[in-house]
């Protein structure tokens, strides 16, 4: 079983590596088996091409946790997103993921964004 700490610990890593532009060094947090649903692919290779896609299209983007929970092997995360203009003075952009971990890394994750502008949500930006 996952506990609250060691989930948030899993995903203050993951993001660190993000904000740094550490990419490389979040490949140990995921399994080999590793899934991402909103991507639709296996693989900690696929997210690292998105991670790749979003800072080439807004180099000052940052993630940052507001809220973590914890239940069994999932691990629920709002995160806010800096260093993107919002439409018409909107919110600041915002990220909500759910992962399923095993052993100590994430195996798989969902989510959604809220917030973009058009056409920049993370989803978007990797399939354009």
């Amino acid at each position: 079983m996952t506990t609250r700490d060691d989930a948030t610990a899993l995903v203050l890593r993951m993001q660190e590596c993000f904000n740094s532009r550490r990419f490389d060094q979040a490949a140990g947090l995921f399994t080999p088996g590793f899934f991402s649903h909103p991507l639709g692919a296996p693989g900690f290779e696929a997210g690292k091409r998105a991670w790749h896609a979003l800072v080439a299209r807004y180099p000052g983007i940052r993630v940052v946790a507001q809220d973590i929970v914890a239940d069994g092997d999932k691990a629920a995360v709002r995160s806010t997103v800096e260093g993107i203009t919002a439409p018409d003075g909107d919110a600041r952009p915002m990220l909500f993921e759910i992962f399923r971990i095993d052993d100590g890394r994430f195996a798989e994750m969902w989510g959604v964004s809220a917030g973009f502008p058009p056409e920049a949500a993370p989803e978007d930006v990797v399939a354009g």
